[in-house]
């Protein structure tokens, strides 16, 4: 079949595996296909939720620089309510309202008719081949999203079927066909008002995520389908990924270096620790470096030191102290003030000398002395 640039999208989910944090997980994926262009966005969730399935749609729209006239479907729960005659259909209230924003109309296929929708499904058979296998190891779902958006891209340098012009040069002919994009999103986060707890903590549906914030602080969540966004006064401080087990702890020890600054000896053996590196966030080089300071100091002023490290980490990036750390190991230096020079090297001014100008060097010389005053001394030494 031929289709018009910028009228049809088919979306569909679809599962695959990956290791997360050395961790095999079994994800959903969501998938839009231009039917014109081929071009198609992949995109990782822990759960096909409704909430995933309206925030695959805005990735999608962005990716291919507009919004389709027609997206087609199965008849899944998260757009159909109940399915009527022929074609009609009884869609989800909040799917009217996301795709009445978007201003695109949806169609939904028979029901055991999946030829209808041959196009995406052919996709997900591709991608699966030559994305999915071997099993990518990603550090977390984010990292995991920029490998297979990344491999979106790669795939546009390929030419399907009869097309004179490869996936990337028709994508961008059909920027021009597709609807403009809304100037604002569709609201698709669950929003509630917690208040931190004495463990600087926000509860949020069973599970406790930490914040940087004061116990008592009255914040705004939005529950998003891959991570939850904690607001306060105008800023988000925390965006930790979302937890989909019941009464589980979420730490991140970034948020515990101020008091842990205070009280270094409870570092050893914390959750959030633990947690870290269970994210490999904390690396081997980090531990060398903590013993070498705890023997140098004394485990208490040593552990303080160590925290006060992880405290510019804060400041200037975690990447560049386990860079400055690693540098100051192999050079053969367990010292934290050696750490804190390389970590913060690059900003220091060094003024160049200015170069004065001398001229032409002949100017500075001078005639030889004239010895002969010394002869007339000598005769006067004789004369006497």
């Amino acid at each position: 079949q031929s289709y018009a640039l910028g009228i049809e999208a088919q979306v569909d989910w679809y599962e695959a595996q990956a290791d997360l944090g050395g961790e095999r997980q079994t994800l959903q994926v969501f998938c839009m296909r231009s039917m014109a262009s081929a071009g198609s966005l992949h995109r990782a969730f822990f759960r096909s939720t409704q909430q995933a399935f309206l925030e695959g749609h805005e990735l999608g729209f962005r990716y291919f620089g507009g919004v389709f006239r027609v997206c087609r479907y199965d008849n899944l729960s998260s757009a159909v309510k109940k399915i009527l005659r022929g074609r009609e259909r009884e869609e989800t209230a909040r799917f009217i309202a996301f795709h009445s924003h978007w201003k695109f109309a949806a169609e939904f296929c028979t029901p055991g008719e999946g030829h209808e929708k041959g196009g995406v499904e052919g996709e997900q058979g591709y991608f699966r081949r030559n994305h999915w296998v071997p099993i990518p190891q990603a550090r977390d779902l984010n990292d995991l999203n920029e490998q297979l958006l990344s491999a979106c891209r790669a795939d546009q340098g390929r030419r399907i079927g009869d097309r004179k012009q490869d996936v990337g040069a028709l994508m961008v002919m059909e920027r021009d066909h597709l609807v403009p994009l809304a100037e604002e999103g569709f609201e698709l986060g669950e929003v509630c008002f917690p208040i931190v707890d004495s463990k600087g903590c926000v509860k949020v549906r069973t599970n406790r995520y930490s914040v940087p914030l004061r116990a008592g602080t009255k914040v705004r969540v939005i529950v998003l389908p891959a991570c939850i966004e904690v607001w306060h006064e105008g800023k988000c401080v925390a965006r930790p990924e979302r937890c989909y087990g019941r009464q589980q702890a979420i730490l991140n020890l970034e948020h515990y270096l101020d008091v842990l600054e205070r009280k270094p000896g409870a570092l050893a053996g914390s959750t959030p620790l633990v947690q870290w590196r269970e994210q490999g966030r904390w690396p081997e080089s980090y531990d060398r470096l903590w013993q070498s300071l705890m023997r140098r100091h004394g485990k208490q002023a040593g552990t303080r030191e160590m925290v006060e490290l992880l405290l510019l980490g804060r400041q200037h990036g975690y990447g560049r102290l386990r860079q400055a750390v690693e540098s100051a190991l192999e050079m053969g230096s367990s010292d934290a003030g050696a750490v804190r020079y390389l970590l913060t090297a690059e900003g220091l001014e060094r003024p160049q000398p200015e170069l004065l100008d001398v001229g032409v060097l002949s100017r500075y010389e001078r005639p030889l002395p004239v010895l002969a005053g010394y002869d007339e001394l000598l005769s006067a030494g004789d004369i006497q």
